[in-house]
């Protein structure tokens, strides 16, 4: 089973939203951990990890199909 880990940190940015959308998915397990390590990052803009695999955009929008994407 994919797993999608978001920073409590990144909420700022929206992920709050996001994060819902993905708990819809089947078969998916969806993380909230209070820092991931990637501050710099996370100061930019919304990201994921995917299986460990970091994703980032510019947007919630594009965060979540690069996330469907990756799944």
């Amino acid at each position: 089973m994919p797993v999608v880990s978001f920073c409590e940190n990144n909420f700022v940015h929206g992920v709050e939203g996001l994060i819902t959308k993905i708990e819809d998915f089947e078969d998916v397990s969806v993380e909230i951990e209070s820092c991931l390590g990637f501050c710099g990052d996370c100061a930019i803009g919304p990201f994921a990890l995917v299986d460990g695999d970091l994703l980032q955009a510019e947007t919630i929008d594009e965060l979540y199909n690069r996330i469907k994407e990756e799944l």
